[in-house]
């Protein structure tokens, strides 16, 4: 089959030619029908012949709108053109409409255009599909190409944020405990204070702790400390926050839990777990505990320093009353110098 040439003295092309030349041209006839397609087109609509079809049974046209027929798209010509496929997956295409003599009809060369990627995806499309002179793969290329890269980048991005984020945790972490350190207690108190939140505040220090060091090693004093951590854990809520603060000291934030006696409850049930001799190789290691307590409730406008150093002295007091026991904090105490400012009782902690 030939096509007639435009004007007398222009070259023919079979249809054979011509899809060798534009893969996505479709030539349609005055009526509309569809005389002759490129072997891609042919390609979206496989077991449906496309010679004989009407071009608005398959494809919806976007652009230019209210075209009745043939005639009016052959009147834009050198106007660009938008259709869609109609059926799944409503393939889109760009081009240009040509008109042919009125006996012949128009011509339309078509391309994917922006979504050339989808196409070539949903229709299994090849280098073999576009014209030699297409850039259409290459682009393709390097649009893999960046999307390979953006990928690598973003896994990277990935990759430095949670070691970000891990060694964010680690500076907050005591390594032996796994529990918070004295930098994350004071950000919780500092945000706590800020945000108006009220909280309980429990000070323990282990009693006779340097005897099970000085008897059965460090190693076994790494397993108490441990120990005693899971304990903690076990007898406080989820939402508390347990830190450790020092070689034997651990501080309890309990949010919400203000009442004294609510909070001498909790350090009751620690202190009575604490009791029982730990276990180390068969060897027991026998500690106690000695709790100091405030609260939010007791000042008017609470301090995290103020806090931990009231939490101190009620330690400190219940040291000197005979350790093993818990002291909630009152203005009789408010003379005594915390431990960081005086000496440690007497006896061995």
């Amino acid at each position: 089959m030939s096509l007639t040439p435009i004007q007398a003295g222009a070259p023919v092309l079979d249809t054979a030619a011509l899809g060798r030349l534009m893969p996505l041209y479709l030539w349609l006839g005055p009526d509309g029908r569809i005389r002759g397609a490129g072997a891609t087109l042919g390609k979206l609509f496989p077991g449906t012949p496309l010679i004989g079809r009407e071009l608005m049974d398959l494809f919806a046209l976007q652009r230019p709108r209210n075209l009745d027929g043939v005639a009016d798209l052959a009147a834009q010509a050198g106007t660009r053109i938008k259709l869609t496929q109609r059926a799944a997956p409503h393939t889109s295409f760009r081009g240009l409409a040509v008109p042919l003599t009125p006996a012949d009809g128009i011509m339309l060369n078509l391309s994917f255009g922006i979504a050339i990627s989808d196409a070539v995806r949903e229709h299994r499309l090849t280098d073999s599909d576009f014209a030699p002179t297409d850039l259409a793969i290459e682009m393709l290329y390097l649009v893999e190409a960046k999307s390979a890269v953006l990928d690598e980048l973003r896994d990277l991005n990935r990759r430095l944020g949670e070691a970000k984020a891990a060694a964010e945790q680690q500076a907050l972490t005591d390594t032996l405990t796994g529990l918070d350190n004295r930098r994350a207690l004071d950000r919780a108190l500092a945000e706590a204070v800020r945000a108006r939140r009220p909280f309980g505040l429990m000070h323990l220090d282990l009693d006779y702790f340097k005897a099970v060091n000085d008897t059965l090693g460090h190693a076994a004093g790494d397993h108490v400390l441990a120990r005693v951590a899971a304990i903690l854990g076990e007898e406080t809520r989820t939402a508390d926050r347990i830190a450790r603060v020092g070689g034997d000291e651990f501080v309890v934030m309990l949010p919400g839990l203000t009442d004294p006696k609510a909070v001498e409850r909790v350090a009751a049930r620690i202190l009575a777990r604490l009791e029982a001799p730990i276990d180390y190789n068969g060897a027991p290691c026998r500690i106690a505990a000695s709790i100091g307590i405030t609260s939010t409730d007791f000042y008017p406008a609470p301090e995290p320093d103020r806090l931990l150093s009231d939490a101190d002295r009620a330690l400190y007091a219940a040291k000197r009353a005979g350790r093993g026991r818990v002291t909630v904090f009152d203005d009789g105490l408010a003379g005594d110098a915390p431990r960081s400012e005086a000496a440690r009782p007497g006896a061995e902690a």
